[in-house]
């Protein structure tokens, strides 16, 4: 153990100076939704608790395929900067920053024209239903916002940036909670407004995220060299669908993974509104954790980007096997806080006996899965890096919709088992997909390594 600890020492280091503020920057997209749970299930009740769970459940996918799509700029931009193509990078900027301001207006039309007529037609109870939509109205707008932002929350990260992202979302936080108390219920004057002061709250929030990102990038020395090409005449098909060739199957691999566990959100709120809210309460704690994960693979992704850029396929493997420990140290924390804590953690969320009962027994399968949650989100991250992604997009798919979901829904609602057998299902999607991920960068690093050694040879060096 300590000669593997001395091996993997100063790659440790350096990983962990990248992730560290990414891992509280995409904790903090996560805090938006759960501090509006929080807030919510204290000064709202169960019922509202319960439309944020449905609105959360729906938009999530709605979120994730943004953030994909905006995920397919970081690699690019990290392999560039290994090349050492500072132009380039400008030039990538200027295509994402259209393809994001374009696809946060298309989400936010299929959410107002679909979902909110969706909505109706899931077998939801009608007061869940009623403080559901104007709520998803104010939340599906702010996409718009959040994607701009996103855009160059990226190229920063890309490049190595990744503090000042974590500040400005730290800072939205606060400003979120704040704001979200204050008009949930009803302070200084203010008429009280539920859940649509959450709504309120978040969109707001991402506006003010969104200027002062655009206003560092764009203001900071540190991108000068990089953003002499970021102008209108950058944008071209090519570069564009470059992006897209990395951000559209990151967005569906998101959507796979989101979109079981939102279908697994319906599937309980046809169960009943109290399994529901307590369905929000664990998965709320267990988002927590994975965007701590998200955030590992994110530095897993500028690691494996730049060292791909370099040709230099050793440091790659070697770097991408240390984010896997950085990972399973952390998810293993996690996994004990859930287990010892399970019965204390819903107080936070919630004041109602019987949501924190169900919430408690969830947040012990939370526990297990922990360990499969992280090691599938940090292999998607290395794979990522390193422009492989459409057979990892195959896993995700198989794992959660054609394992997981099914296997949820058998569980759950054929054999009667309630909320623990959809979670039950969950849990097998998410180690499927751990283990095949793993497998596949296994194969991938290898076979890098042994072309570059064939290369080598060839050339007698």
């Amino acid at each position: 153990m300590k000669q593997l600890y001395l091996k993997y020492k100063p790659l440790y280091q350096a990983n962990l100076t990248l992730a560290i503020p990414v891992v509280i920057s995409q904790l903090g997209h996560t805090l938006v939704q759960t501090a509006d749970s929080i807030i919510v299930g204290h000064f709202a009740g169960t019922i509202a608790l319960a439309a944020v769970a449905l609105v959360n459940s729906m938009f999530l996918i709605t979120l994730v395929i943004g953030i994909g799509i905006a995920y397919g700029l970081t690699p690019l931009i990290a392999q560039e900067n290994g090349r050492k193509q500072y132009d380039e990078c400008g030039k990538l900027l200027s295509n994402s920053l259209l393809i994001n301001i374009i696809t946060g207006v298309l989400l936010y039309l299929l959410v107002y024209f679909g979902s909110l007529l969706a909505i109706d037609h899931l077998n939801q109870s009608p007061e869940v239903v009623h403080m559901s939509k104007p709520y998803l109205a104010l939340l599906s707008f702010s996409i718009i916002p959040l994607m701009i932002f996103m855009a160059f929350k990226q190229f920063a990260e890309g490049l190595g940036f990744t503090r000042q992202a974590m500040n400005i979302t730290i800072w939205g936080n606060v400003f979120n909670i704040v704001v979200g108390v204050i008009l949930v219920k009803g302070l200084f004057g203010i008429q009280p407004m539920g859940v649509i002061g959450v709504g309120i709250a978040t969109l707001t929030d991402r506006i003010l995220m969104m200027i002062v990102m655009l206003f560092f990038v764009l203001k900071s020395k540190h991108f000068t060299p990089y953003l002499k090409s970021f102008a209108l005449q950058s944008i071209d098909k090519l570069r564009s669908i470059k992006i897209l060739k990395i951000g559209a199957p990151v967005a569906m691999q998101y959507t796979f993974e989101v979109g079981a566990f939102g279908g697994a959100a319906i599937l309980i709120g046809t169960i009943g509104a109290v399994q529901q809210a307590a369905h929000q309460v664990a998965m709320s704690l267990a988002s927590m954790t994975y965007m701590m994960a998200s955030g590992i693979s994110a530095a897993a992704t500028v690691n494996a980007g730049n060292n791909y850029g370099k040709n230099d396929f050793k440091q790659l493997r070697l770097s991408a096997i240390s984010n896997y420990h950085i990972m399973l140290c952390l998810m293993t924390i996690a996994a004990l806080v859930f287990i010892i804590l399970n019965e204390y953690l819903p107080w936070i969320y919630t004041a109602d006996k019987s949501v924190i009962m169900i919430a408690a027994q969830l947040l012990i399968i939370a526990g297990f899965f922990q360990l499969f949650d992280g090691a599938q989100v940090v292999g998607l991250g290395i794979l990522r890096g390193i422009g492989d992604v459409n057979i990892p997009t195959v896993i995700t798919f198989i794992a959660y919709w054609i394992i997981g979901l099914p296997c949820g829904y058998y569980l759950g609602i054929v054999l009667n088992w309630g909320v623990m057998g959809v979670w039950y299902g969950l849990t097998l999607g998410l180690l499927c997909s751990a283990g095949l991920l793993f497998f596949r960068f296994h194969y991938f690093s290898q076979k890098l390594i042994s072309k570059a050694i064939g290369l080598q040879e060839y050339h007698g060096e």
